[in-house]
């Protein structure tokens, strides 16, 4: 599945056909011959997909020793962004996907770590779920900041991260009824309007969260309106709080960046499964990328060096001179391997 990724192979057919053009060279990984399309396809439907998950974890730990620190921001904590993506899917080839409206779907959440913008946390789930029911899944360590979107304003989540030590920022509902505690002088900032202490009036609101939260109300460049902003950071400064949740940001473009180099819009299976297996296997190939990436000194862009790995998958390099040097390290020739004689079935009467 690796292949298809790297490859960008569209069907089991081009997966199969492609690994047998070059058996010559997979031989060297221990394989014999190329799978059969119909052998790739059981295997798709019934292999464990709890192995790929557990694979990209493995991965992860790996490429956090690699990953360099966020150098955005002054403060220790660790600064994360909560998310998900939909998948959308075909009903008739996808009958076992809960629709979405008129269309199957699938969800996947992420928790992005800004330390090299590396999925800490994945999670596929149907369509209709709920983002913030993900939550409770997720074990956040005590000091961090997670930047969430509007999806998980929920005020009894609001408290559970209060209550345990965990900072949040994110967007504040419109029609949220609140009271002003304290009065704050606005930072000159020309991004930046005010910063209130407020406390929840509402009756679910106040009953749920009863914690004392601020509310900032910022300029957004990109759509050319104000926003507010809710954190329950009582610290740091509104011009900071603003930044970090402009840096929520990347979560969309590590989204954009797996859709459009990656094979998760075509899928080689329709069983559940399969896709499950196909979501892991890009979720561990953009690992790998990333973990090149943050080794290289060349200054790769991560769509130049998927684009290179395709055209370079079954050339003989060393991978390492050739990361840092792409146009003028010359392919390896392989070694010639003497095959012993008499072969079984040639020449013989």
């Amino acid at each position: 599945m690796l292949f298809c990724q790297f490859a960008q192979t569209k069907s089991l057919r081009e997966i199969c056909g492609g690994l047998a053009c070059t058996m010559g060279k997979l031989r060297h990984l221990g394989m014999k011959d190329a799978p059969k399309k119909s052998t790739f396809s059981y295997a798709n439907a019934h292999r464990p997909r709890e192995m790929f998950h557990d694979l990209l974890y493995g991965i992860l730990e790996i490429c956090k020793m690699a990953a360099p620190k966020n150098r955005k921001f002054r403060f220790k904590n660790k600064l994360l962004s909560l998310d998900s993506t939909t998948i959308s899917l075909c009903l008739v080839l996808f009958p076992w996907a809960e629709p979405r409206r008129t269309k199957g779907a699938v969800k996947l959440h992420l928790l992005l770590d800004h330390d090299g913008y590396l999925p800490t946390y994945a999670y596929i789930s149907n369509g209709k779920k709920h983002d913030v029911t993900i939550t409770r899944k997720i074990s956040l360590p005590p000091g961090s900041i997670v930047t969430m979107d509007r999806a998980y304003n929920h005020y009894k989540l609001f408290a559970s991260l209060t209550q345990n030590g965990v900072f949040f920022v994110t967007r504040m509902k419109e029609n949220a009824d609140y009271e002003v505690v304290e009065e704050r002088v606005a930072p000159r900032n020309i991004n930046v309007f005010s910063d209130q202490p407020i406390r929840f009036t509402g009756y679910y609101a106040k009953k749920n969260c009863p914690h004392i939260l601020r509310r900032i109300i910022v300029w957004d460049d990109q759509n050319d309106k104000e926003i507010a902003l809710i954190t329950n950071h009582l610290k740091f400064g509104a011009t900071t709080i603003s930044a970090i949740y402009k840096d929520r940001w990347k979560i969309e473009c590590f989204f954009k960046q797996l859709k459009q180099n990656l094979k998760v819009k075509t899928y080689a299976g329709t069983t559940k499964n399969a896709l499950y297996i196909q979501i892991w296997t890009a979720l561990i190939a953009m690992l790998l990328i990333k973990s090149l990436r943050f080794k290289s000194k060349f200054g790769w862009s991560l769509s130049n060096l998927v684009a290179f790995l395709r055209w370079d998958l079954f050339t003989y390099r060393d991978l390492w001179d050739w990361i840092e040097n792409p146009f003028n390290i010359m392919p390896v020739v392989p070694e010639s391997v003497q095959i012993p004689l008499p072969i079984p079935g040639f020449g013989q009467q």
